[in-house]
């Protein structure tokens, strides 16, 4: 049986601004089993990586968790001491992201960088974690890593940039990997190749990765289940070949229709969704795709209930409901 490695319930994140409330998170629940990899899709101001930083507990003043529990492992680590998350943060669970240029100190050679990484949660001694960062870089596809770790991050690409903190992630041998959009800021080539990359080391590893993206291409390559959010909640959650051949929520159907499709060459029209995303200021209080949904009723006023479609696959629509004759939880 497959160990269900954390659970998100109910997460509530606001950020406290001058302008009010802006509610980024609003009940979000999904669940990451060991050794998967779950996409985490919808368009910027979704609540994607406000989710991701409150797994990792990086949530920044003035955001707040304001409810809801994260369960790793067995034990929740909602409310966890700033002590007890630097003992799980990098060592259990690590982060990958965005900007790799960002998140690496410019004044600091990589292989220093990485062995700080490894000496703190795995009690190396200096020389012994400068040969395992030498051997994660060349894990990662970095040639001649004992040159490469006596440079510093500007005399990498962004590919290799990101590649670097892939393996520094990797270097503590966390149980969970997230990764928040690592793929965007580079050429398609090496988006492949960075892809390919997160494929091998999760087969070779057995981390569990959580990939958060707005691009349902690379979902399609690397995961195995997807959960779609949209105005800070999960319009739909379940398998891949199901979210794919079978979307429930216009929402899903309305960024399939915005895919290119490579079979149907360069003739196909894509179609965008109309309209922008609800301002989180002052949510909707029923389903926030309603005002952009060509399906919208009366009843989208009010949220309606998750829906169960089959094992795994739930949407939150009343087309859903309908359909579904009132299998909801």
């Amino acid at each position: 049986m497959t160990k269900r490695l954390l659970t998100a319930t109910d997460l509530k994140v606001s950020f406290f601004t001058r302008e009010g409330e802006n509610q980024a998170v609003r009940g979000v629940s999904f669940h990451i089993d060991a050794g998967e990899t779950v996409g985490i899709v919808g368009e910027s101001g979704s609540g994607k990586s406000v989710t991701a930083k409150a797994l990792m507990g990086l949530i920044p003043p003035p955001g707040k968790v304001l409810q809801g529990d994260i369960t790793f492992d067995g034990k929740s680590i909602a409310k966890l001491s700033d002590k007890e998350w630097r003992k799980l943060r990098g060592n259990r669970i690590a982060m990958v992201f965005q900007d790799p240029m960002t998140a690496l100190n410019p004044v600091q050679r990589i292989g220093d960088q990485m062995a700080e990484v490894i000496q703190r949660h795995r009690g190396l001694k200096p020389k012994a974690a400068i040969a395992e960062a030498i051997e994660m870089l060349r894990q990662v596809g970095i040639t001649e890593p004992e040159r490469r770790v006596r440079q510093y991050p500007h005399e990498f690409s962004g590919g290799m940039r990101q590649r670097v903190m892939i393996a520094m992630a990797l270097s503590c041998q966390p149980e969970l990997l997230i990764a928040d959009e690592p793929t965007t800021a580079l050429d398609v080539t090496i988006q492949a190749q960075i892809l390919d990359l997160l494929k091998e080391l999760k087969e070779r590893s057995q981390t569990a990765v959580a990939l958060i993206t707005h691009d349902l291409g690379v979902v399609a390559q690397v995961c195995s289940r997807v959960v779609v959010m949209y105005g800070g909640m999960v319009m739909e959650e379940g398998p891949v070949e199901q979210i794919f051949y079978s979307p429930q929520h216009p929402y899903t159907q309305g960024l399939l229709r915005s895919l290119p499709k490579p079979d149907k060459g360069s003739k196909e029209r894509l179609v965008p969704i109309d309209g922008t995303p609800p301002n989180l200021l002052d949510p909707p209080p029923g389903c926030p795709f309603m005002e952009r949904c060509p399906h919208a009723m009366s009843k989208c006023a009010a949220l309606p209930p998750v829906t169960e479609v089959s094992p795994g696959h739930r949407s939150l629509c009343w087309l859903t409901v309908e359909k579904e004759g009132g299998n909801h939880e």
